[in-house]
């Protein structure tokens, strides 16, 4: 799987209640100041809320996936997965999926603002150069796979 400039290899993220994504939708959050501020935020928010399943790194461990590098989050659902059935074509299909199911002790637990502050951490851990703050309408142009 290449890297291009506006793809991403895999994201990590947490959920958000999906009541709350679905009657307030994913743009009602508030804006962050800049990107630079969204990623680091997820960065603090990955830490927390991440790590402790997807590594510190995002390199997966027996509890989760790895959501960093080139095997990470494949198009398909690995073999046996217990939780993905569907297929991740955008970063907006991640995101769909985390929030119903992300994190796995604790699902849809997260405000919308966090949610996409942690999709913004993961694209730029995975090389993706963000020219703007990340939400649905931005995520849907980040292609996973070409």
């Amino acid at each position: 799987m290449n890297l291009k400039k506006e793809s991403v290899i895999a994201v990590g993220l947490i959920g958000v209640a999906p009541s709350v994504w679905a009657a307030a939708g994913p743009d009602a959050a508030p804006a962050p100041a800049s990107v630079a501020e969204q990623i680091a935020n997820g960065q603090k928010l990955y830490g927390v809320h991440c790590s402790k399943c997807h590594g510190d790194a995002g390199e997966g461990t027996k509890k989760g996936p790895a959501v960093v590098g080139k095997d990470a989050l494949p198009l398909d659902p690995p073999k046996g997965a217990k939780l993905r059935k569907t297929q991740f074509h955008t970063a907006k299909d991640v995101a769909d999926f985390v929030v119903a199911k992300m994190p796995g002790d604790h699902p849809a637990t997260l405000k919308a603002e966090e949610y996409w502050a942690i999709l913004a951490f993961d694209l730029k851990a995975n090389g993706v150069d963000l020219k703007q703050p990340v939400d649905a309408k931005v995520a849907s142009t980040i292609t996973l796979h070409p």
